[in-house]
C-alpha cells in the first residue's frame, strides 16, 4: 500500500511544483507537508489558500486510497474547505483521514496546520467525498 501511494504521489507534477512530500502513511490516514515557498504566498505574505486546499485534498484522497483494492484509484467528487486562520509559518502539514469507507463513495476529512518553530496553528479543515474508479 505504501509503495503504491508513494509511486502515485511521485507522478503528481503539481505536488512537485509545490515542494510537497508525503510524511506518513497508515491505514486510513496520510500526512503531507509542503514548505510555504515565495511562489505560494498571497499578497499578505502567508500561504495562499490554493496551497492549503491542494495538499488537504491530496492528503484526504490518498487516505481514501489506503482503503481500496489495488485495481482502484480515487477522484475527488466534492470537497469543502473552511479557512480558519492565516497560514503563516514555514510549512503546512495536511493530515487526511477516512471518515467512512464505502464501495461507491469514501467520505474523508483533512486538517491543515501551519508550522513555524515547532508551533502549530490549525488553518483549515476540509471534508469531502472521493469516488473509487477502476484502473
Amino acid at each position: 500500500m505504501e509503495t503504491r501511494i508513494r509511486d502515485s504521489f511521485a507522478r503528481q507534477s503539481m505536488m512537485q511544483t509545490l515542494g510537497a512530500e508525503i510524511d506518513h502513511i497508515t491505514d486510513g490516514e496520510v500526512i503531507i507537508t509542503a514548505p510555504i515557498l515565495p511562489g505560494s504566498r498571497q499578497q499578505h505574505g502567508v500561504a495562499h489558500a490554493a496551497l492549503t486546499f491542494a495538499i488537504g485534498d491530496t492528503a484526504a484522497g490518498y487516505s481514501a486510497l489506503t482503503k481500496l483494492p489495488a485495481d482502484q484509484e480515487v477522484m475527488t467528487a466534492e470537497i469543502k474547505i473552511n479557512l480558519l486562520a492565516p497560514a503563516n509559518g514555514d510549512l503546512l502539514r495536511a493530515s487526511g483521514k477516512v471518515i467512512k469507507p464505502g464501495r461507491r463513495l469514501v467520505v474523508v476529512s483533512a486538517e491543515v496546520h501551519a508550522i513555524t518553530d515547532g508551533t502549530e496553528t490549525l488553518v483549515a479543515i476540509l471534508q469531502g467525498t472521493m469516488v473509487p474508479i477502476q484502473i
